[in-house]
Order: structure tokens, then C-alpha cells, then sequence
């Protein structure tokens, strides 16, 4: 009878147990709202900039041709070597030429004579006719000698200006500082002989060199807009500083400054294609480079910026997420503007108030509830 009593008690304790224990399970407890680290907008002045890309041109390109026939004596340069102006280059058969124009020049000390001579047979007619001493026909015959030779002079002067002309080309000189391609002719070659002339090299100028680029038509109506409200003449637009950057490098460490602007906008493209130059001293651009560019525009007080990590994308278009006053997500549609090193400007879209979700961007879905948690002001723009 005891050991019943025992057994019955102790099952009972353990079915009560159990049900208590079940009762417990079917409570449901939600989870905590995830946290997430949220941050206001940095509000501060900010340069505006244009920016675009372009490419790379040189301020001078020539190629450097054979103007005389003959062989060539000697090459003055290295291939690719940088040469300044005035440098000889190629030297093609001279002596020839000095012969030539050696040749000239004592015709024209013949002729130069002849004048002379000439001359003074004509003062003596014409005194000897004012006498009546001479016939009128020897008059004619020595003015019309003297005419003949200072026609020849003048003939004799041309040829041998001619002929220097031609012994100067005999050398083929730099007619720019810049870097010579390499030859395209050997020592003991024939040049010039063709009915085309022979191309020797090319010379290239890489200091200081253009950077081409174009802005779009809205930009373009902006832009002038600007410059007649500030009374800007064109003399003031060639001082707008240019910076470019190559695509390796961070930031635009290349200065320079606007140097053209076409006169009209290409209606096929929509765009105005202008151009700047750059001093280039340690010709790290080279022509051809595709390059990065932007142009400043002047400041805007009160800009909103964000850092980069807290912006999103999608069919719609860059957009933040922000926690509103009942800690509720909500996706904000914005358009962006320029970037300032780790932060984005915020065109439209975003309040300077808002409280832009800056880190746990994962644990925050759109109309859910979050834990925020606030934190300093973006890291400024490096």
C-alpha cells in the first residue's frame, strides 16, 4: 500500500511538471527592434564643380620633311630624345647647295656691275643730248641698257635669295622644343626626290599640352547664366583653373587653366567642346592619355552631405535609409551631386534633420521598426 502511494505521487508531480512546462513554451516573446547606427546630414559651404572626362593633345605636332633633294649626311638626335628649338636635326648634301648659292652671288656681283656701268653711260648721254651733242637714239639705247641691267640685278638678287633659301633647308631643324619621334631615314638615304616630300620624323610638343572636353548644354546655359551675372569678360574665363587626374591617380593633381571654348554647341551630341592647357614641366601626361577633369563653379552655402556607404541603389535610383520620429525605416529617393572624398552631396531627397542610417544598413528593412543609435556628424570630406 505505501509503495503505491509513492509511485502515484511522484507521477503526478511529473505530469504537472510537464504541463507547466508546455504552458511556458507557447508564450511568445518578439525580439528586440535590430540597432543600427544613425547620423544627421553634415551641413557646410562647398566649392561646386564641373566635372567631365577628356583626352590629352599636343600643343604642337610637325612633321619634319626633306624640302631639298639629295642624301643624307647626318642625323643629329637620339630616337625619342626631347630637343629644343632650333636643334639640328637631319643634314642633307649641303655642300651642293653652298656651290649653288656661291654661283648666285657672283652673278649678281656681275650684274650689280653691269648696273654700274650702265649707269653712268646713260648720265653721259643724257648730258651730251641736254648739249645737243648726242643723237636722241643713242639716249634710248643707253637707257634702255641701263633698264636691262638693273632688271637683271633684281633677277640675280631673287636667285640668290633662292639659293640661301635652299641651302637652309639643307638642314632640318627642331622648330619647337619637344620630343623628336624616331627617324624614318638612315644615313646615305635619298630624300626629297619625289614628287611628295619625304617625311624624316615627326616632333611632337608635350610641354605644356591641351586636355580636350566637352560639357553638356545644360551645364552650358548654367554656366552662362553665371557669367553674366558675375560680369565676367572672356579675359576672365581663360583664368579659370582646370584640374585633371589620370585614371591611376587620386584626386585632380594636375593644374592649368581654360584656354578655348567653341563658339557653338554640337546639336548632334548636345555638348560644347572646349579646352584646356596645362605647363606640364615633368611631361607625366603624355598625348592620348584619357583623363578625369573638373572645373570649379563657384561656392553654395548649406550643402547636404552624406557619407558614400549610406547610399543605395535601385531601378528607382540612388536612395538613403532614414529613421523618422517613431523609429520606423523609411527609404528616401535622392539625387546625388559631387563627391568630397568620402562624403556625397545630396541634391533632393534629404532634410538636414533626417537621421540617415550610417552603419547596420542590413538590419534595417524598409517600414520595420530599429533601435538608432546616434552618432557624430559624418567624417568631413578628406
Amino acid at each position: 500500500m505505501f509503495g503505491y502511494s509513492y509511485r502515484s505521487t511522484t507521477a503526478l508531480l511529473l505530469g504537472l511538471g510537464l504541463l507547466a512546462g508546455c504552458g511556458e513554451s507557447n508564450t511568445y516573446v518578439p525580439p528586440p527592434p535590430p540597432s543600427v547606427t544613425v547620423a544627421p546630414p553634415v551641413q557646410r559651404t562647398i566649392t561646386r564643380y564641373l566635372e567631365s572626362t577628356g583626352n590629352t593633345a599636343a600643343v604642337n605636332t610637325a612633321n619634319l620633311v626633306a624640302r631639298v633633294s639629295g642624301f643624307v649626311q647626318s642625323i643629329g638626335y637620339k630616337d625619342g630624345e626631347q630637343v629644343k628649338k632650333g636643334a639640328v636635326l637631319f643634314t642633307i648634301e649641303p655642300e651642293s647647295y653652298e656651290l649653288k648659292l656661291k654661283q648666285s652671288e657672283a652673278a649678281q656681283d656681275s650684274a650689280r656691275a653691269t648696273v654700274v656701268q650702265t649707269e653712268g653711260d646713260f648720265q653721259r648721254q643724257s648730258e651730251l643730248a641736254a648739249r645737243g651733242s648726242a643723237s636722241k637714239a643713242a639716249l634710248d639705247n643707253a637707257t634702255a641698257s641701263r633698264d636691262n641691267a638693273q632688271a637683271n640685278l633684281k633677277q640675280a638678287e631673287i636667285n640668290t635669295r633662292l639659293a640661301a633659301i635652299n641651302f637652309g633647308y639643307t638642314r632640318v631643324e627642331a622648330p619647337f622644343d619637344g620630343s623628336v619621334t624616331a627617324r624614318k631615314v638612315s644615313v646615305g638615304d635619298y630624300v626629297g626626290g619625289s614628287g611628295s616630300p619625304t617625311v624624316l620624323a615627326t616632333i611632337v610638343q608635350i610641354a605644356p599640352i591641351y586636355v580636350n572636353f566637352s560639357i553638356n548644354e545644360q551645364e552650358v546655359l548654367r554656366i552662362r547664366a553665371e557669367v553674366r551675372r558675375r560680369g565676367l569678360t572672356p579675359a576672365d574665363l581663360d583664368k579659370v583653373p582646370v584640374e585633371v587626374g589620370l585614371q591611376t591617380e587620386s584626386g585632380y593633381p594636375h593644374k592649368g587653366t581654360l584656354n578655348y571654348r567653341s563658339p557653338t554647341v554640337d546639336a548632334s551630341t548636345g555638348t560644347l567642346a572646349v579646352r584646356a592647357i596645362l605647363d606640364n614641366p615633368d611631361a607625366v601626361l603624355l598625348p592620348g592619355y584619357f583623363v578625369r577633369v573638373r572645373m570649379p563653379l563657384g561656392e553654395q552655402a548649406g550643402a547636404l552631405l552624406v557619407p558614400t556607404v549610406a547610399l543605395g541603389a535601385d531601378q528607382s535610383g540612388r536612395y538613403v535609409l532614414v529613421v523618422n520620429k517613431d523609429n520606423v525605416v523609411e527609404q528616401r529617393t535622392v539625387e546625388i551631386g559631387q563627391r568630397e572624398g568620402a562624403l556625397q552631396v545630396i541634391e533632393k531627397g534629404l532634410a538636414a534633420d533626417d537621421r540617415v542610417i550610417v552603419s547596420g544598413l542590413l538590419r534595417a528593412v524598409p517600414g520595420q521598426k530599429v533601435d538608432p543609435q546616434t552618432a557624430p556628424a559624418a567624417p568631413a570630406a578628406k
